[in-house]
């Protein structure tokens, strides 16, 4: 059945296609965005209308409550709350703020309106926490489940963009850059129009009710070096990797910790080495903590859409991948 659907986070690129996702399931979709959204407040409401056609923009603000109500929700009704919402940094003032405040009002507001059911854009990296972000995102989650309503945390694993840094930097005839011995970690990336559908896909699946749901895209999972091996396959290069040790970013780590005692925009900074430090040496899987290891078999997958047809589409010109702050090269 068609449901009232509210999106926060519907801006950014896997929020985009959750979006058409849901207006293709003949939902009716209701945005709420910031004045100026996007990387670096690009994007206007009447530039987020085009992007979105079909949905309803509404121009408030998501992490104060009075907006919530006055601008976003305006006394409807609605079924559903989805949200793609997160912090661009990770940075702890930023989560907290984002990852797990704003999404606090939104619930409450939600809650307001009617709303039975949340389907919470979440993160696989959560079930490892040592990260600010992570412990704000859990909280949330906690908070979620304790709600009352019927809910589905998506746990996401890589996203194409996230691995899509080197392309440019490898086109350049420069090396691809690898931690350790580019063997450490492994993922299953999935593509933002296949996490869309998924996402969307929640709302009537009663499999996907009151579940927290690891999700990744298809294939099987790829280490960093096979990454580097494809894409200069795809160049028809021979492969050239520059092995960066892991210890050097203990000691950025150390050294910004420290001067940040001093300086608080170097503790952000040593806070934002440590999520670098966290993606080069954990995996985008299924944590197993009976074993203590991460379980390819145990993570499931969806979709159609490849890292590696991704490549070929940005080499081709077909694709041009909007990465913000999702750099780490």
């Amino acid at each position: 059945m068609p449901c009232r659907v509210f999106v926060i986070g519907a801006t950014g690129t896997i929020g985009q296609a959750a979006v058409r996702a849901l207006l293709r399931r003949g939902h009716e979709v209701v945005c709420l965005v910031r004045p100026k959204a996007g990387v670096g407040g690009s994007l206007r409401p009447d530039d987020i209308a085009k992007l979105l056609p079909g949905a309803t923009i509404r121009v408030g603000d998501v992490g104060n409550a009075a907006s919530l109500a006055r601008d976003g929700f305006c006394g409807e009704r609605f079924d559903v709350l989805v949200s793609c919402l997160a912090s661009r940094t990770g940075a702890p003032k930023d989560a907290w703020a984002i990852d797990h405040q704003a999404h606090v009002l939104a619930l409450a507001a939600a809650k307001e309106a009617g709303v039975k059911h949340v389907v919470l854009l979440s993160a696989i990296c959560v079930q490892k926490p040592q990260l600010a972000f992570q412990h704000a995102k859990l909280a949330f989650e906690k908070h979620l489940i304790d709600s009352g309503l019927n809910y589905s945390i998506v746990r996401a694993t890589a996203y194409f963009k996230s691995l899509s840094g080197q392309i440019d930097r490898v086109k350049r005839g420069k090396s691809f850059m690898v931690f350790g011995d580019g063997k450490l970690t492994a993922c299953k990336p999935i593509s933002d129009d296949d996490l869309g559908e998924y996402l969307a896909g929640c709302i009537d699946d009663p499999a996907r009710h009151r579940r927290v749901l690891p999700i990744g895209g298809p294939g099987p999972a790829i280490t960093p070096l096979q990454q580097g091996e494809k894409l200069f396959e795809l160049l028809a290069r021979p492969p050239r990797f520059t092995h960066v040790p892991v210890a050097m970013l203990d000691v950025i780590i150390a050294v910004l910790t420290l001067m940040g005692k001093l300086v608080p925009s170097l503790a952000e900074k040593a806070e934002l080495a440590r999520i670098g430090r966290y993606y080069a040496t954990e995996s985008m899987l299924v944590w197993d903590p009976v074993r203590e290891r991460y379980d390819e078999a145990a993570t499931p997958s969806f979709g159609n859409d490849t890292l590696f047809d991704f490549y070929r589409q940005v080499l081709s010109g077909e694709k041009a991948p909007e990465r913000g702050d999702h750099a780490v090269f």
